[in-house]
């Protein structure tokens, strides 16, 4: 919420069905006063009548606006495979106290960063002190003109926290 504009910024959230009766109420009450448009599947909605049902293209859409797509998931498979079908391959992140889970999450994904326990809205070229960023790739392979080995080179980040967040 804090910049909704932006190519970091939280568009998609899956949330486990084990802690989904702990967590979606908080989650919707928080988001809904914050006036950010919710749009769920069907176990979403069952938690709010101010759910908006979710369309298929709404998993890959990102909104630029208070506007948060959300599903509740069987497993750490099925959230990885809806990642590898709608993602960006931009920033993808796992909030959990598994570390095995969060293991396979950064080996299975595939994003620029890949983070644990902490904000994707981390991933910025003067964040990661590469000075002011003048653009953002998703590609493995974008270099133009004269190549060897390092423009051959794909990087992907994996970023651990506890709760880290961008002020």
């Amino acid at each position: 919420m804090q910049r909704p504009a932006v190519c970091n910024a939280m568009e998609t959230l899956l949330v486990h069905k084990d802690i989904a009766d702990r967590f979606m109420p908080a989650m919707l009450d928080k988001y809904l006063a914050a006036g950010v448009e919710i749009r769920g599947d069907k176990s979403v909605q069952s938690y709010s009548d101010r759910v908006f049902p979710v369309q298929e293209n709404d998993w890959a859409t990102e909104y630029d606006d208070l506007c948060l797509s959300v599903k509740i998931v069987d497993s750490l498979d099925e959230a990885i495979e809806h990642i590898a079908r709608y993602g960006t391959k931009h920033s993808e992140c796992i909030v959990t106290r598994d570390y095995l889970n969060a293991e396979i999450f950064q080996q299975r994904v595939d994003a620029a960063v890949v983070y644990v326990n902490a904000s994707t809205r981390f991933t910025d070229g003067f964040e990661f002190g590469f000075g002011a960023e003048i653009g953002i790739s998703t590609q493995k392979i974008h270099a133009r003109g004269p190549m060897a080995l390092p423009e051959l080179t794909s990087i992907k980040y994996l970023v651990n926290g506890n709760g880290q967040t961008r002020g």
